[in-house]
Order: structure tokens, then sequence, then C-alpha cells
């Protein structure tokens, strides 16, 4: 199903949506724990806390999303849908306990980490295209269009941003007071789905929305108040990485639910993942490191805040990480 937005009252309620899902995968996904980062909160002179959903199953968020989907289908409904990788793995993961068959369509330059776990699941993996909405115009273009096969959108779906959104349930048990909350941006499902759901529960809080320099798309449709094609350079953060689908109705919700946006270098998408490894012995993927380097560049706005950044996923390969390292030394 594609999901368009032509006013806003065609907008999700958010926060229903989150609450759904809550009840449908809470049984399926883990409840990932909240980290205090001693050394964040001594730079920035505030409280830090890491939402690490790189401890999740499937070593990311979008499991959260993928489960609410699928729980959400009739049985026996076959899916398709496209993914750099973290969405893929998800849906994978998701067939496996629920019960399902799919196909999977991703870029031909997916992280092979990310291949190999693939091919653990029972799905069919196909490889099209170089950037993350080439390979799902193409995916959406020829999965069968009947009511027994559902193309799944890795973020343009109020299914998906209601699972993604879970993580805003989870940061509000596990915290109660919160002033600001980072989270990484590529189509914009997880912070559709925390922001969503935190700004009607706590108004006050304030959302930041983390972008690769080189891949900015959600931030500069926001600018231009319009969705636009641009093409995206090279990034660590490869799940962050490509366009956003026309109509999309995250567009819409982070024009409305986010409060800033940050767009962060490789250099300093780099630095952050070897603080990780470094300070909290974590290996985190690119999109992590957005996160975490959007808040070392802006610590000095947090002073006496709570802060929380979320640790979107931990999927990259040795073959990506180990020159990052050497590179330090």
């Amino acid at each position: 199903m594609n999901f368009k937005v032509k006013f806003l009252s065609d907008l999700p309620n958010v926060k229903e949506e989150v609450l759904e899902a809550e009840k449908r995968i809470r049984k399926f996904i883990r409840k990932t724990p909240l980290e205090y980062s001693p050394k964040l909160s001594k730079k920035g002179k505030c409280l830090v806390y890491l939402k690490l959903e790189n401890l999740q199953y499937t070593g990311s968020f979008k499991v959260r999303g993928a489960l609410n989907k699928l729980l959400s289908l009739p049985k026996g409904t076959e899916v398709t849908t496209a993914s750099s990788g973290n969405h893929g793995l998800a849906i994978a993961y998701a067939l496996s306990k629920v019960g399902g068959e799919g196909t999977i369509y991703l870029p031909k330059n997916t992280a092979q980490i990310k291949i190999e776990k693939l091919k653990d699941y029972s799905v069919k993996l196909e490889f099209y295209g170089t950037d993350c909405v080439e390979t799902e115009t193409f995916a959406r273009s020829i999965a069968p269009r009947s009511e027994k096969n559902v193309f799944i959108s890795p973020y343009n779906d109020p299914k998906i941003i209601g699972g993604q959104g879970t993580i805003a349930i989870e940061l509000l048990e596990q915290l109660e007071d919160i002033d600001t909350v980072f989270a990484a941006v590529g189509g914009g499902g997880m912070i559709s789905g925390i922001a969503g759901y935190l700004k009607e529960i706590k108004p006050h809080i304030e959302v930041v929305a983390c972008l690769p320099t080189n891949s900015p798309v959600m931030y500069e449709s926001v600018k231009a108040n319009k969705i636009i094609e641009m093409e995206s350079k090279p990034t660590l953060s490869d799940g962050t990485a490509g366009g956003i689908e026309p109509g999309a109705i995250t567009f819409e919700l982070c024009k409305q639910y986010v409060d800033q946006f940050i767009l962060v270098t490789e250099e300093e998408i780099t630095n952050a993942m070897l603080f990780m490894l470094e300070e909290h012995h974590m290996v985190v993927e690119g999109a992590a490191g957005v996160t975490i380097g959007a808040f070392q560049k802006s610590y000095e706005d947090y002073k006496d805040k709570t802060v929380v950044l979320v640790v979107c996923g931990g999927n990259i390969g040795f073959d990506r990480l180990k020159p990052l390292i050497c590179a330090k030394l």
C-alpha cells in the first residue's frame, strides 16, 4: 500500500498508532537499556543517556515497525519490501516469528554484513539500483498487486511509524524527566513515531533530527517545504542515506513534530563511532554515529538538561570498521 498525504487530515494519529503497536509487539521485542554516558554528560555539563537500540533483536530499532506491520496483516499475506539492510533484516526476522513469506529488494551497494545476515532467513533476496528510493520504486512497481501480497515501505506507513514509536513509550518509563531527544533521520519513520508520541504526552520535550551532511534529504525538504530530489553522496550512515518517497507521510510529521535539524560530517560520524567503541565498548553503525556526533557538536546548548541519544543500530561490518580504527592509530 502506498501512503500519500493530500491533506493534513490524512495524517495518522501517531499516539494511537504507537499505543496499538505496543500491545501487538511487546512480547516479541526487547525493552532496550537506557545507559548513562559519564563522558558525554561531563562534556555537556548535563545528563546524557543512550537508548541502546543496537541491542534490539536484529541489531536495530527496525524490528519494531516490521513486527507491528506484519501482525496487523491477515495471516497468509505475502510481503514485498525494499531496504538498505536493517528494514529488510527486520522483516525477515518478523516473518520468522509470526510466519509468512516475503521478497526483499536491496540496493547493490548494501553492506555485506547485512546481506549475510539476511541469508540466515528464509526470504528471497533481489538487488536493484544504488539508492534507497530507486530500489523501492522498482520493487513497488513490480510487486504483485493483489490482496494476498502487500508492499511494505521502510518508513512511509502508519504501522511502521507506530512500531518505531514504541521507543518513546520505553523512554518515558525509564526516565522521568527528559528535555531533549536526538534521533537519526533517513525516511523519517523512527523520528516520526518517537516525536509524534512524545509531543502528545510531554509537549515540552525537544526533538532533534540528526542527518549526515552527505545525505540531508529530509532537512532540505523541510527547509524547502516540499519533498525534493537530490543526489546523496557516499556516507557511513548508509541506513539514513537516500531520498524520500513523494507524498510520504513522514515528511509532514517531521514538519509538525521535529524542533530542529543538525547535520553531521563524515569525520564527525567516524569520531562518534570510535567514541562509542572506546568509551562504551560498543560497535555501532554510522546512523547511530550521526546521533552521537550531532550531540558532540552542539553540546554547549544542553547545559543542565537531560538528553537522550537514540543509538539506532549496530550493524556494521569489520570491512568498514577496520579502516576507521586504523586511521585513528
